[in-house]
C-alpha cells in the first residue's frame, strides 16, 4: 500500500523527476493551491508534455467550485497520470464528471476538506474508481470554523477512517504537516495518524518522505511478534492459543496477518 504522497507545484517541471527520485510512493503534481491562476495554463502544458513514470503520478486538479475546474476537465484528455486527486470532494457527480472528462480508466482520490464531503465520504468511496480518500485538515478546519489542530479535528479524522472502512475502501491518507524543519512534529503527526487508522500521509518536501515511510512500515518488533503469533496458531491447529501469557484469538491473528502483509509490500 502506498504511504507517502509528495506534492510538487505543477508549474515547476524541473522538480518532477527529482520528486519521483525522492523515494515517495507517489508524486502529486498540484494544479490547485500551489499554482496561481495566471500560471495554471502553463502548468497544465508542463504536465502534458513531461515524460514521467505515470504509474506513480497523481494530478490534483482544482475543486468543482473554482474557476479553473472547467479548464481542468477540458485538459484531462491530455493528462497521462494514472490517478486524479479531487479536492473538496462533495458529490459523486463531480467524480463522475472527472472520470468522463478523462475518457479512460483512472483512479480518483477524493480529498475530504468540508463537512459535507465527510458526511458523504462512504458514498464517495463506494465507487469502483475511488480506492481511498485523503484528508485536508486546513481547509476542513476553515469550513467548520475550528482550529486546525489535533484535538479539534480528532472526530473528523476518526470519522473518515470509519467511513472508509464502511465503504470497503483502503485506509485514508492523512493531511500535511506544514512545519518543514520540525522532524519531531512530523513524526508525532504520523504516529498519531497511524494510531487512528490512517495508512498514508500527504507530504510537502522530499525530506519528509523517509520518516513517514519508516513509521508507517511495520517495525522489526512488530514483524517478529506477528510471525510468532502465526507460528503459534499453526502449531496449535485448533482454536485460541496463548503466547507470552496472552490469549491469541481471531482478531489477534488478523492483526498479525495484516502486519506481515504490509511488511511484504
Amino acid at each position: 500500500m502506498n504511504t507517502t504522497y509528495l506534492f510538487v507545484p505543477a508549474n515547476r517541471p524541473e522538480r518532477f523527476e527529482k520528486a519521483l527520485g525522492s523515494g515517495a510512493d507517489r508524486v502529486i503534481l498540484d494544479l490547485e493551491d500551489a499554482v496561481r491562476a495566471k500560471d495554471k495554463p502553463a502548468a497544465r502544458d508542463a504536465i502534458a508534455t513531461a515524460e514521467l513514470d505515470w504509474t506513480r503520478v497523481v494530478v490534483r486538479i482544482n475543486d468543482a467550485t473554482a474557476p479553473g475546474f472547467e479548464a481542468d476537465l477540458a485538459w484531462l484528455p491530455r493528462c497521462r497520470a494514472t490517478a486524479i486527486m479531487v479536492p473538496k470532494a462533495q458529490s459523486t457527480g463531480t467524480l463522475s464528471a472527472v472520470r468522463a472528462a478523462a475518457g479512460r480508466q483512472v483512479e480518483l482520490i477524493p480529498q475530504i476538506e468540508t463537512a459535507l464531503g465527510l458526511h458523504r465520504a462512504a458514498e464517495l468511496l463506494a465507487r469502483d474508481d475511488t480506492p481511498r480518500a485523503a484528508f485536508g485538515h486546513l481547509d476542513f478546519a476553515l469550513d467548520i470554523g475550528a482550529a486546525p489542530d489535533r484535538d479539534a479535528l480528532a472526530y473528523a479524522r476518526g470519522q473518515l477512517v470509519m467511513q472508509s472502512r464502511l465503504a470497503g475502501a483502503e485506509p485514508p491518507i492523512d493531511s500535511v504537516t506544514v512545519k518543514l524543519d520540525d522532524t519531531t512534529a512530523l513524526e508525532d503527526d504520523t504516529r498519531y495518524a497511524k494510531r487512528l487508522g490512517f495508512a498514508g500521509k500527504l507530504l510537502i518536501h522530499p525530506k519528509q518522505v523517509e520518516p513517514v515511510a519508516r513509521i508507517f512500515a511495520p517495525s522489526e518488533d512488530e514483524v517478529t511478534w506477528a510471525r510468532r503469533v502465526i507460528e503459534a496458531i499453526e502449531a496449535s491447529g485448533s482454536g485460541a492459543v496463548a503466547l507470552d501469557g496472552k490469549m491469541i484469538d481471531n482478531p489477534v491473528e488478523d492483526a498479525a496477518r495484516r502486519i506481515l502483509s504490509r511488511a511484504a509490500g
